[in-house]
């Protein structure tokens, strides 16, 4: 993530001070950066989790303020797409795969 994101996400946290519980910071920080940088953001906050996710380059950090974690990423669906488009293009996907393991 560049350094001016990183240094407004480590700010965030202190900005929600009248919530406690992670859903409602969590939900917070989500729709802060999705206003503020578009797109779909994910965001986890909590205590010793584990975590294995895909994220687009340079949309990744993960922290910690005093006993909390903060996880925040955005991946790389294309939420534009309607139910058909998607539809459609996985198929697309499913039928090069299975055309590309004819040939290994």
């Amino acid at each position: 993530m560049p350094e001016e994101m990183q240094g407004r996400v480590l700010e965030l946290p202190y900005q929600t001070h009248e919530v406690s519980d992670g859903h409602s910071i969590a939900h917070y920080i989500k729709q802060k950066f999705d206003e503020d940088c578009g797109g779909a953001w994910h965001c986890v906050v909590g205590k010793e989790f584990g975590f294995c996710i895909a994220h687009l380059c340079g949309t990744f950090i993960f922290f910690g303020v005093e006993m909390m974690e903060f996880l925040i990423f955005k991946d790389g669906n294309d939420f534009s797409l309607t139910k058909e488009e998607a539809a459609a293009t996985a198929r697309l996907q499913q039928k090069r795969a299975t055309t590309d393991n004819r040939f290994v």
